[in-house]
């Protein structure tokens, strides 16, 4: 499973589509929140569950977005965060099946 096809929708989603023709929708502030890097597991697991992070602009915007292998994509964040690594199964595990901005996106 490796995506075909990747975009940024509307600043807000990680458009994803996949080589079995499948797509995922993936909410920045959702994707950001799930960083998969030291860091931020230890933020999550020190804080706890019901932990909210409030995010601004600069730390949900996407400013690159590198394939690692052909398993994972490396985002770098506008507030400089570029330490995590999301594998494609977490990306289709955290994308949604339906449009998330019920169809605002185009």
């Amino acid at each position: 499973m490796s995506p075909v096809k990747i975009k940024i929708k509307d600043k807000k989603v990680l458009y994803l589509k996949w080589d079995d023709n499948t797509e995922s929708f993936v909410k920045l502030t959702n994707l950001r929140r799930a960083c998969p890097c030291a860091l931020c597991k230890e933020e999550r697991e020190r804080l706890g569950a019901d932990y909210i992070p409030l995010y601004n602009d600069n730390q949900v915007t996407i400013t690159n977005i590198k394939i690692v292998g052909y398993y994972a994509l490396n985002i770098t964040w506008k507030d400089g965060h570029s330490t995590g690594i999301y594998e494609y199964e977490r990306l289709r595990q955290l994308g949604e099946s339906s449009n998330p901005l019920n169809g605002l996106v185009a």
